[in-house]
């Protein structure tokens, strides 16, 4: 036979062998279609999305410059500024209270207050649309739309903000290079310039921001504006933040790049654990096929030949696999959007991305040959003899060692080098297939571990049936493996985000702590302080703290500039720490929040003289490169102070109260400009609202934190970015549930022929499917607690390395997941399995001699 004619006969005789076994493979090339779904929708939205950025660039800033700095702009700025020509709008942003006297609500907000016509590109969209353009002419206002829905406020109703009413002019819809998620803490409400002064809130102690867009003319060579503005702040050291059109574009970029890049290796996990059903239903399709390929060698068959007939069967089932996923992930970014749309700063126009689908498909049948090809190459060892004779063959212990090497490093290899193109660098993908590799590793050992333990365990004391759902568990066919590895992983990666996000949200709950406030007030001015704390007072609520704040910048280090201490070599003292604008207090006792570090605590200061001493936090301490002892002068308000460094402490930055890097000594401070922050425990929730509308009308320029809300809001916000990841990496477990159907369903027969023998032997049909529930139950909890302490080492991993948080498991939620977890194993487990004790034992025994 020539080469021609044989392979033609090879894939004549793969097209005929398959006919009554598709059924049984199509579940594991469902597997596949989940990995290259996930593949394919996460990739393709990445194209869409970049190219929506590239497409709606400028529309990213509004401007082709936008500058920022919290004073006002230095001469020697706004000279450049003017320089360059075109339009420009200003505008000034603070964070107050917003009362609404339609319903006598109150909220802290995102103040804006624009002169000019601010976007340059893209379009303010409001409700109605003419509200953008008149806004600022009628000395109205603009509300986000949301916050104008949630307290059932319409346009022609009224906001005071400070001293000052305005008219809700429209609702904020849209604004160019916001994302709606830039409203999850404050709503947004845009103001006129002209006349904010009047609204009493620029006051000592306000937070404000400055801010400039510009609007070049047409060929304006932005790269010369770059150069002058980076020379501004290199030589002559002037403080401030610019972006252009390209830093932006590329700042989204990278954000997207990261996100997007930790998602798709989520889903090529899903992939993977798809290739591993591949792998598991090959072999469990060879076992059955053993006698065929023993009578094919008979009858001249080469060993070559035989395996190729079984991995164009492979090659096909992944193809098939890969183009029904990549349709599928083509469906399913259409859907992606909608999660993630609050965060993205464009609107995301769809295609179809056909390289995706192309990288997709490509990658889905490397997979499905590669995990193949570890029982396909058994097939190469089945020797004519097994036609004579039944015989149990392990096929994996047909494959030589050094064979079962080169195919591991080969699927390293790949894994590498898929994770290098979607990380763009070689070390953290090494680290990806390490981990992975680990993993699996330990999932593997977990199962051997698991199966030896069962056969160990079995006593004859147990019940018939616990007896016979433990043996299942070793077994030859037995599925432990399989089900560790697949769903194990699954469960790791979906059970680590739960955990993690549970983590992060204990850190923020302090609702059980009836010695933390749940309201925050800060802006008060000296003036002002006793008639607010007579307000609290009055109303029956408890004053935490009343902390006196000053601000001060940093003059000079042991007789050095800022920008002598900074341009020693010998130091490693941050920029920023040197030269920011500092917010201290004085008393004369630490807080339970802090601990001392080094040196001595001196809370009274009143009888000594210069230099004071002063308290310093100890990371600030490293970030500034100054120990005990060194002299610290401040410009406190124009006032030159000087101090020694008495002692550093460290500070519980995530307790809801006002925390300081520097403190002084009582004595010290209390002469100079200051102004108050007050932290109140008021009964509950409403008491809290009902405080908040008193002292705003009082005193507007006081703004309030309602703590009960912050954390609310950054729950939902951590819900919103979780439910992303783990709506991808839901995939996983998608893809272990279905190699488990796959796997129960290709090993249907041995199931059938186990149930046969038991009832020929006496049991009846209710001792078979307790039999059968027992193992299922046993591969669900030991596969959700496998998955579960993986997982737990992970979350403890992440919060120790990456949030620097200890982290306390939460067993209920857990303990609802191993439950969850091992009823839908035993459901698919016994869904795939319905009927196999109903057979009677001719058929099996037909079976036997046929």
């Amino acid at each position: 036979m020539n080469n021609k004619n044989s392979m033609w006969w090879t894939f004549k005789m793969a097209w005929r062998d398959s006919r009554s076994n598709r059924s049984k493979l199509f579940l594991f090339m469902a597997a596949i279609i989940v990995g290259v779904a996930a593949q394919v929708a996460i990739t393709s939205f990445r194209d869409n999305l970049n190219t929506s950025i590239e497409n709606q660039a400028k529309e990213l800033l509004g401007a082709d410059l936008e500058v920022e700095r919290n004073a006002p702009f230095q001469p020697e700025l706004q000279q450049v500024l003017d320089s360059l020509g075109g339009g420009v709008t200003t505008g000034l942003g603070f964070n107050s209270m917003a009362f609404f006297p339609k319903n006598g609500t109150t909220r802290l907000s995102q103040i804006t207050a624009f002169e000019g016509d601010f976007p340059y590109y893209g379009n303010l969209v409001t409700e109605p649309a003419s509200a953008a353009d008149v806004y600022q002419q009628n000395q109205s206002a603009l509300v986000d739309e949301p916050i104008m829905r949630l307290f059932d406020i319409e346009p022609g109703d009224s906001v005071k903000i400070g001293q000052l009413t305005y008219k809700i002019e429209g609702a904020i819809i849209d604004v160019p290079g916001q994302p709606v998620a830039a409203s999850f803490f404050g709503p947004r409400i845009f103001i006129p310039k002209s006349n904010v002064e009047e609204t009493g809130l620029l006051q000592r102690g306000s937070r404000l921001e400055y801010i400039s867009y510009h609007k070049f003319p047409d060929g304006t060579d932005m790269e010369y504006v770059d150069d002058r503005l980076d020379q501004l702040r290199d030589e002559q050291n002037l403080r401030f933040g610019y972006d252009t059109v390209d830093e932006r574009e590329e700042e989204v970029r990278e954000a997207i790049l990261y996100l997007s890049n930790f998602l798709n290796l989520i889903g090529f996990i899903a992939l993977l654990l798809g290739g591993i059903g591949v792998a598991s239903s090959i072999f469990v399709y060879i076992r059955q096929k053993i006698n065929t390929v023993a009578v094919l060698r008979c009858v001249g068959v080469s060993s070559n030949q035989a395996m190729a007939i079984y991995l164009i069967q492979a090659t096909a089932m992944g193809l098939v696999g890969s183009v029904l996923g990549a349709i599928l992930g083509s469906v399913v970014q259409l859907y992606l959007p909608v999660l993630v749309q609050d965060f993205l700063p464009v609107d995301i126009e769809l295609y179809i991305s056909w390289i995706s689908i192309l990288i997709g498909v490509g990658t889905g049948v490397i997979i499905s040959i590669l995990f193949a090809l570890f029982p396909l190459l058994a097939v190469k060892k089945i020797s004519p003899l097994f036609s004579l004779r039944t015989v149990d063959v392990n096929l994996s212990g047909l494959l030589q060692k050094s064979t079962k090497i080169i195919l591991g490093l080969i699927l390293a290899v790949f894994i590498t080098t898929y994770a290098w193109l979607m990380l763009g660098e070689l070390v953290p993908a090494l680290f990806f297939t390490l981990g992975l590799a680990i993993c699996l590793l330990l999932l593997t050992g977990f199962a051997k571990l698991i199966m030896k333990g069962s056969r160990k365990f079995l006593r004859a004391g147990f019940s018939y049936e616990l007896r016979q759902g433990l043996a299942n568990l070793y077994r030859p066919n037995n599925q432990t493996t399989t089900l560790l590895l697949t769903f194990g992983l699954g469960v790791t990666m979906i059970s680590s985000l739960y955990l993690t996000q549970d983590m992060l949200l204990d850190q923020i709950d302090f609702g059980g702590d009836q010695d933390l406030p749940n309201l925050a007030l800060y802006d008060i001015q000296y003036d002002q302080n006793e008639g607010v704390n007579e307000i609290i007072q009055s109303s029956g609520h408890e004053i935490l703290q009343n902390v006196p704040i000053v601000t001060m910048r940093i003059q000079g280090i042991n007789g050095y500039t800022n920008a002598e201490w900074d341009q020693d070599t010998t130091r490693n003292a941050s920029g920023w720490a040197l030269n920011r604008e500092y917010r201290s207090t004085y008393r004369d006792s630490l807080l339970p929040s802090e601990e001392l570090v080094k040196g001595d605590w001196i809370g009274n200061a009143a009888d000594m003289n210069e230099p004071f001493p002063i308290s310093i936090e100890e990371d600030q301490r490293d970030n500034l490169a100054i120990d005990i002892g060194d002299t610290l002068t401040w410009n406190v308000q124009g006032i030159p102070i000087q101090t020694y460094v008495a002692s550093t402490r460290t500070v519980k930055w995530d307790q809801p109260q006002p925390n300081f890097f520097v403190v002084f000594p009582a004595g010290v401070l209390e002469s100079a400009p200051q102004f108050f922050a007050t932290t109140v425990n008021t009964t509950s929730r409403e008491a809290s609202l009902e405080l908040q509308q008193e002292l705003v009308q009082s005193y507007p320029n006081v703004s309030a934190i309602d703590i009960g809300q912050v954390i609310e809001t950054v729950r939902n916000f951590i819900d919103k970015v979780t439910f992303v990841i783990q709506f991808i990496g839901l995939f996983s477990i998608i893809t272990g549930l279905i190699v488990l159907a796959g796997s129960a369903a290709t090993s249907r027969f041995q199931r059938i022929r186990e149930a046969v023998l038991l009832r020929t032997l006496g049991a009846a049909k209710k001792q078979v499917i307790k039999i059968q529930v027992i193992e299922y139950v046993l591969l669900g909890v030991m596969a959700s607690i496998t998955g579960l302490i993986l997982s737990l080492g992970a979350s403890t991993l992440i919060g120790y390395f990456y949030f620097d948080i200890e982290f306390v498991p939460n067993f209920f939620i857990i303990g609802v997941e191993i439950l969850i977890l091992t009823a839908l194993v035993l459901l698919i487990g016994l869904f795939n399995t319905r009927g196999v004790h109903n057979k009677p034992p001719l058929e099996v025994l037909r079976a036997e001699a046929a």
